[in-house]
Formats: structure tokens, C-alpha cells, sequence
């Protein structure tokens, strides 16, 4: 039986845009883009697991928005369902302490990248969402 990971990740949109993360080569799925986020620990809500995983993954701090549709992805070997929040970052500078890079997007541009198969479905949602629509309208 594969293993199933519950995963927090976040959308941080600042000034128009949208960070978009790169896995490590040494990672799963390597060199693969994702939003930054993390496995929920036993007793942690996934807003409490953002807050966590982006001060130790990026060095930030961020306002845990709202949430969008849960997304289940099963690859070969292990199955994930993410559980995406709109955030904005409030503070910090953003170091890379895992991934190989990060880069600030217009949403309109974020599938021009080749991203983590569980992703594409938040990027989807994100994208429908009526405010993104109105966050893009104004770039």
C-alpha cells in the first residue's frame, strides 16, 4: 500500500504576482515546480503547517488566506493531497533553504511551467477564482 501525505501549500501573491517554487534535484520529483507548503505533522492544522514549513523552508512569514478545493494526486510510488491557501507574504527575505529556485509570476503565466502533476489541478482553481481574474486585470 502507498503511503498517503497530506500536504499544506501556499499561493503567495505579493504586488500582482505569484511565487512559484522549484524542487532541489536531490528531492522527489525532482526540478519539478510546486507551491511551497509541506507535510501536516499529527495535531497541526494546515494553516499552522504553512506557517511552519514557509519560515523554515524560505525564511517568511505569511497571512494564511483563504483556502481553495483540496487536490488528490497518486504517483507511482506514493499518493498526496494538497491543501492550498491564498496567502500574501508579510515579512522576511526569502532565502532558498531547500528548493533549487523560486520566481515571482503573473497568474496568467503560471502554466507555462513545468510543474508537479498534484499542482496542476490548484493551479486550475486558483486560476478560476473570480478574484485572480481581477488580480490579473490589473497587471
Amino acid at each position: 500500500m502507498k503511503r498517503h501525505l497530506q500536504v499544506a501549500c501556499a499561493i503567495i501573491e505579493q504586488a500582482g504576482m505569484v511565487l512559484a517554487a522549484q524542487r532541489s534535484a536531490n528531492m522527489s520529483l525532482p526540478l519539478k515546480w510546486e507551491f511551497p507548503g509541506g507535510k501536516i505533522e499529527a495535531g497541526e492544522g494546515p494553516s499552522d503547517c504553512l506557517e511552519r514549513e514557509l519560515r523554515e523552508e524560505l525564511g517568511i512569514t505569511v497571512t494564511v488566506g483563504e483556502p481553495l478545493p483540496s487536490a488528490t494526486h497518486s504517483y507511482d510510488d506514493f499518493t498526496v493531497t494538497l491543501h492550498p491557501f491564498v496567502c500574501s507574504a508579510v515579512e522576511g527575505d526569502l532565502t532558498l533553504h531547500e528548493h533549487h529556485a523560486v520566481r515571482w509570476m503573473k497568474p496568467g503565466q503560471l502554466p507555462e511551467l513545468d510543474w508537479a502533476a498534484a499542482d496542476l489541478p490548484v493551479i486550475a482553481a486558483y486560476l478560476a477564482r473570480p478574484a485572480t481574474a481581477a488580480l490579473e486585470s490589473r497587471q
